[in-house]
């Protein structure tokens, strides 16, 4: 039997460790799901942090852990917060709300919504007291939505007290972050595995061991995409190794694809048998091969212990899948009922990463752009640039949708290009699919006003760009290929095309100055007065080793602090700037002007009140973004530009004008949009045109128009198309659906 088409006898578990998101699965163990379909090999997926956050907060998970935490309480000299003790104290009224609240937030008790905001239904601890701050956003909120926010405000009480006097490492989108983070050395994450099982890890393996009893596998694979999930990875793997040491074992995803390039620690491989780097699909299909074929010694970026002694071996001669072939991922066997939604923040475009469920699916492999200073441009992830077509993106979203019933997409792109959003797009339309999706970008330019509405009309509701650092030169020397005025007008398309935007911001930069950072929130501030910027996040700079900036430093200006390299993770890289200022004093600043501005608020506040010491005044201009967003519009038209009608065929009646003794034929058009009916009147000659045009390019049809191919077909018979073309009648078709892409 032919080894691309062999059956084979193994079966794999594939799982994704705690802690990622609460109210969507982590989507690589379903991309490889899909895959493995594609070659009929076996398989079963598990969410492990679902799973054990559901064990956690129920009734009996509550009930455990108050008992539990009790002898904190009994051993003197303990020293407990008051809000802990104030938890505690609550304890049966949080064991009686806990499944009730939990089933809200599945969407599977919506009533309880009624009584959660009478606030008097939950007991509330330190959490509830920012509510006296947001009183004045729940007048915008939906009775749903303020129970949503009610519902995880009281969640997060409890998740303060479990970290406080039961695991330390708890929260909820990571655990044991730390020990994963920059760990250059294996050692703090060996030692606390020989340590005693936490109360988390107790629940976590009495989860796994239920599940191996019922899967049987005999390939386990794990896959790590933060840090956050790394020290849950090697408990199962330890547990697996003392239970099942029949199993073999082997971890991919996104942290060991940048942390774990120059692993060389063995004792990684008491736990693991293969790591495997960079696209899954071929390195696990050769390992799933090896362990059928013991012979067979091939392949596929992968690090194994041989002779006691780490070795990386790439020797397979199998290429890489074209992401056509890679398969629909598949989300069965994850409980798609289970998970919860909460709104930790209640902006409409912030809480999208936790509210909700969304199917994960990519545009494209890498980034079209690929040349971002502080990005891992040189890493296959990024480098390795390949789109996949409109119309197999439309199959997969359609068997997605039949698979999990839900019609949202979050399209996980480093950055989705634009030509491919437009086609996109334009085949939702076509195949009149509703959907709901969203999706990360770089803010080009070829984002027009005529474009936005395209993707809005497909079903687009946000997008999340990287602003990065709101200033020109350093935008210039991050290599980011856009400017602040650029991503401004951008923002004010997207804005006005009704969707809504998120900002990634940076501070830190290298040789960023002072009056630099000072600058860029100046900048943020007046993005969001102007209301074309919705959200936005500030991360402080880190250096990594697969950057221009970690590969290049002496360009940069920032010498490394260290050159060795370590035996366990290596990513992040500790460096001194040339500046010599400490960035992290603006952290808190940032963070809390922002949180403001993105609930429409403290636009008038000086900027020196979000900081406890002294900075400099703003250089930019006050009406700087005003300035920018007021600027003419272009009226060159690209000849190769798409012409694409959104609207219906329209109601036509012919009609005779008369004036002084004069009279000539008319056309009155009678169009019914969504949301309103309009008219348009012109000559006879024009309407007859403009009726034959409007189905050549209406929506439905699959062959596309240029501009230039419908100023030809205009001047067929009629002068003048370009007087034609900015007339009134066509203008009021430009508001209402005739776009030029």
């Amino acid at each position: 039997m032919q080894k691309n088409n062999a059956v084979l006898k193994t079966k794999l578990f594939i799982v994704t460790p705690p802690f990622t998101q609460l109210n969507t699965p982590y989507p690589a163990t379903a991309y490889i799901k899909g895959f493995l379909n594609t070659k009929n090999i076996e398989s079963v997926q598990a969410d492990l942090g679902i799973d054990v956050i559901l064990e956690l907060f129920s009734k009996k998970g509550l009930i455990d852990l108050f008992d539990f935490s009790n002898f904190r309480f009994q051993v003197s000299g303990s020293e407990v917060s008051d809000n802990s003790k104030r938890i505690f104290a609550l304890q049966d009224e949080y064991i009686k709300t806990i499944d009730a609240v939990i089933q809200f937030l599945q969407g599977k008790n919506p009533t309880l919504a009624l009584q959660i905001c009478q606030e008097d239904f939950l007991p509330e601890a330190s959490r509830f007291a920012q509510l006296e701050e947001l009183d004045w956003a729940f007048g915008t909120m939906g009775t749903q939505d303020k129970a949503k926010h009610l519902a995880t405000l009281y969640l997060e009480d409890i998740s303060d007290f479990i970290v406080e006097c039961v695991d330390e490492n708890f929260g909820f989108s990571r655990y044991a972050e730390r020990l994963g983070r920059s760990a250059n050395s294996f050692d703090e994450l060996y030692e606390a595995l020989q340590q005693e099982p936490t109360y988390i890890d107790s629940i976590l393996i009495s989860i796994l061991k239920e599940k191996m009893e019922a899967v049987k596998p005999t390939f386990f694979l794990i896959s790590v995409p933060f840090p956050g999930n790394l020290y849950s990875a090697f408990r199962c793997a330890q547990w697996i190794k003392q239970h099942h040491p029949e199993v073999k074992i082997s971890m991919g995803g996104g942290f060991p694809n940048t942390e774990l390039r120059s692993l060389s620690d063995a004792r990684v491989f008491e736990f693991f048998d293969f790591i495997t780097l960079d696209d899954g699909e071929v390195p696990i299909e050769e390992l799933i091969f090896n362990l059928e074929n013991p012979n067979s010694n091939s392949y596929k970026r992968t690090f194994l212990l041989e002779n006691g002694a780490v070795v990386y071996k790439n020797n397979s001669l199998k290429h890489d899948y074209k992401q056509a072939y890679v398969g629909t991922p598949d989300y069965s066997d994850l409980p798609l009922d289970k998970y919860i939604s909460v709104i930790e923040i209640v902006n409409p475009m912030h809480r999208m990463w936790s509210d909700g469920r969304w199917n994960k699916l990519t545009m494209a492999h890498g980034c079209y752009w690929g040349k971002c200073t502080f990005c891992d441009i040189s890493l296959d992830y990024i480098k390795v640039y390949e789109p996949v077509a409109a119309n197999l993106l439309c199959d997969r979203m359609e068997d997605l949708m039949l698979q999990t019933g839900q019609n949202g997409f979050h399209f996980v792109d480093e950055a989705a290009p634009p030509a491919l959003m437009r086609a996109l797009a334009l085949e939702i339309l076509r195949r009149k699919l509703a959907v709901t999706w969203w999706t990360n970008i770089r803010f080009e330019k070829s984002f027009s006003k005529d474009l936005c509405l395209l993707l809005k009309a497909s079903g687009c509701i946000a997008v999340s760009g990287g602003l990065e650092v709101a200033s020109d030169r350093l935008l210039k020397l991050i290599d980011k290929g856009v400017t602040v005025e650029q991503v401004a007008k951008v923002t004010r398309n997207f804005t006005e095309a009704g969707i809504m935007v998120h900002a990634y911001l940076m501070y830190g930069y290298p040789t960023q100055t002072v009056q630099e950072t000072v600058d860029s929130l100046e900048m943020v501030r007046q993005l969001f007065e102007a209301g074309i910027l919705q959200s936005g996040f500030w991360h402080q700079f880190a250096m990594t080793a697969h950057s221009p900036v970690g590969l290049y430093p002496e360009k940069f200006g920032v010498i490394k602090v260290t050159e060795a390299i370590g035996t366990f993770a290596n990513n992040d890289i500790d460096y001194t700037d040339s500046t010599g200022i400490n960035h992290d004093k603006f952290s808190f600043g940032l963070k809390k002007s922002l949180f403001n501005f993105m609930h429409g608020i403290c636009f008038d506040y000086e900027l020196q009140d979000w900081f406890d010491f002294k900075i400099p005044k703003t250089k930019i201009d006050p009406d700087f973004i005003f300035n920018a967003l007021e600027e003419g519009n272009d009226f060159n038209t690209k000849p190769n530009a798409k012409v694409v009608w959104l609207g219906g065929k329209p109601f036509v009646e012919a009609f005779t004008k008369s004036k002084k003794g004069r009279t000539w034929e008319m056309m009155a058009f009678t169009f019914h949009d969504k949301k309103e009916s309009f008219n348009i009147q012109t000559n006879k000659e024009e309407g007859e045109w403009l009726v034959e045009i409007l189905s050549k390019i209406a929506i439905s049809n699959s062959k596309n128009y240029t501009f230039q191919e419908v100023k030809n077909d205009y001047e067929i018979n009629l002068d003048d198309f370009e007087l034609f073309w900015y007339s009134k009648p066509v203008n009021t078709l430009r508001e209402f659906g005739l776009l030029v892409l």
